[in-house]
C-alpha cells in the first residue's frame, strides 16, 4: 500500500515537472519569436509560426482544439476551442492586441477547468515587449515551481508572501 501512494507522487512530481518542462520550451520559442518578428502582426501569424517553432522542438501541437465537456448529465461539443494544446499538457492562448483584458484570464482558466489541466500560458503578442506580454495561468494547484510569471485565481496571502 504505502509502495502505491509513493509512486503515486513520484507519478505527480514527473508530471509536474514535464509541465514545467513543456511551459519553459514554449516560453522560449515565443519569446525568440517575438523578438524576430516584433510585436503588432496578426495573431494568425504567430500562432502559425509558434505551432512549427514547438514542432521543431519536439512537441505535439493541437491547434484550435475543440472542447467538449459534460456538466449534470449533459454533454457538450461546441462553443469552445483553445489556440494550442501543447503535449496534452498546457493550454497556450495566444492574442495580439494592445492590452489584454481580465476577461482573457478567465477564458485561459475556462479552458483550462474544462480540461481538467493545470497550466496555461496566454501570451500577447501585441505587447511592446514580451515581459509585458506573458502570463502564466495556474487552475487551482499550489505546488508549482515559483514563477514571476504565475497568476493565481483570488487566494488570501498570508503576510510573510506579501
Amino acid at each position: 500500500m504505502v509502495g502505491d501512494g509513493m509512486r503515486g507522487v513520484g507519478e505527480a512530481r514527473d508530471s509536474e515537472s514535464r509541465v514545467e518542462h513543456v511551459a519553459a520550451v514554449v516560453v522560449d520559442a515565443a519569446y525568440h519569436l517575438h523578438r524576430e518578428l516584433g510585436p503588432g502582426l496578426l495573431e494568425s501569424v504567430y500562432e502559425t509560426v509558434l505551432a512549427r517553432m514547438l514542432e521543431q522542438r519536439g512537441l505535439r501541437v493541437e491547434r484550435h482544439k475543440t472542447i467538449s465537456f459534460d456538466f449534470h448529465g449533459l454533454h457538450f461539443d461546441e462553443g469552445f476551442r483553445v489556440d494550442l494544446l501543447i503535449d496534452g499538457c498546457c493550454v497556450v492562448e495566444l492574442k495580439s492586441i494592445e492590452r489584454t483584458a481580465p476577461v482573457h484570464l478567465k477564458q485561459l482558466l475556462t479552458y483550462l477547468r474544462l480540461l481538467d489541466l493545470r497550466l496555461g500560458l496566454l501570451i500577447n503578442f501585441g505587447a511592446a515587449t514580451f515581459k509585458e506580454g506573458i502570463k502564466r495561468v495556474v487552475n487551482g494547484h499550489h505546488v508549482f515551481a515559483p514563477s514571476r510569471l504565475r497568476v493565481r485565481q483570488a487566494l488570501p496571502r498570508a503576510p510573510h508572501d506579501v
